[in-house]
């Protein structure tokens, strides 16, 4: 657990839910991408960072997602979902995610997102403002292999 919180110092608990498993008794695979938007917003919203964006009028789209599954996971668990930036660029942002099952005590899921800005007064993507890009930038980790 201590090296998953070092390599992700932003995380999110979750619960899981009885809902959320499918017919095979473990979490359905589209629900990981819902844990990773959580994770998401929380990290963004722990930096003050969507109420920047919306005031410069960008919001935060997400252009690729992916995950890989490791191992299953079921009901009842507590997770940690951790968040961490591993690319910046000019329009867009690389995060990538980490399922921590407190029950299994190992990393369960991986998880990475291409995020864009996106200025919706002119319907396209744009740069991210620099004071944003400083902000992020303090943040900035480089990926590991998995």
């Amino acid at each position: 657990m201590e090296s998953f919180q070092q390599a992700y110092p932003f995380h999110t608990p979750i619960t899981v839910a009885w809902g959320e498993m499918d017919a095979l008794q473990h979490v359905n695979n589209v629900v990981y991408f819902r844990y990773f938007e959580t994770a998401r917003i929380a990290f963004f919203q722990q930096l003050g960072l969507m109420e920047s964006l919306k005031q410069a009028g960008i919001a935060p789209v997400l252009s690729e997602t992916r995950a890989r599954y490791r191992r299953p996971v079921t009901f009842p668990d507590s997770l940690l979902v951790g968040a961490r930036i591993t690319r910046l660029a000019e329009d867009r942002l690389t995060m990538e995610y980490a399922v921590f099952s407190q029950q299994q005590q190992t990393v369960t899921t991986l998880g990475e997102a291409e995020i864009v800005a996106f200025d919706a007064r002119a319907g396209g993507k744009c740069a991210i403002p620099d004071a944003l890009r400083e902000q992020l930038s303090a943040y900035l980790t480089a990926p590991e292999c998995a």
